[in-house]
């Protein structure tokens, strides 16, 4: 895993969250093939802006109580927050052009 990646869990999830930067959360599962798909894409990106945007990784059969609080049905789900508050979210393995836009849409 990528040094720009937080793995988060239950216990430090609050305090990872309470930052200025905009945060995406990749809500994954060990066993879900389209979240290994989407993994070297959030570690490119996350070299890539580091410093700009924070990404958090919640393995969702560790981390329940997240999971159910940011109501994540499927995974993998992007969850882009703002200030705190989510502003957006992916639901699917996205590719990274399309994860750049979506980005740059609601950071910048």
């Amino acid at each position: 895993m990528s040094g720009n990646i937080i793995e988060a869990t239950e216990k430090d999830f609050t305090q990872l969250v309470d930052t200025t930067l905009p945060i995406v959360i990749d809500f994954w599962a060990e066993w879900c093939s389209p979240c290994k798909r989407l993994t070297p894409v959030i570690e490119e990106l996350a070299a890539e802006m580091d410093g700009q945007v924070k990404f958090i990784k919640i393995n969702v059969d560790n981390n329940q109580e997240i999971a159910s609080q940011y109501q994540v049905m499927s995974i993998p789900t992007l969850i882009f927050l703002k200030n705190g508050q989510e502003v957006d979210r992916m639901v699917g393995a996205a590719g990274k052009d399309s994860l750049v836009k979506k980005i740059k849409t609601l950071f910048h």
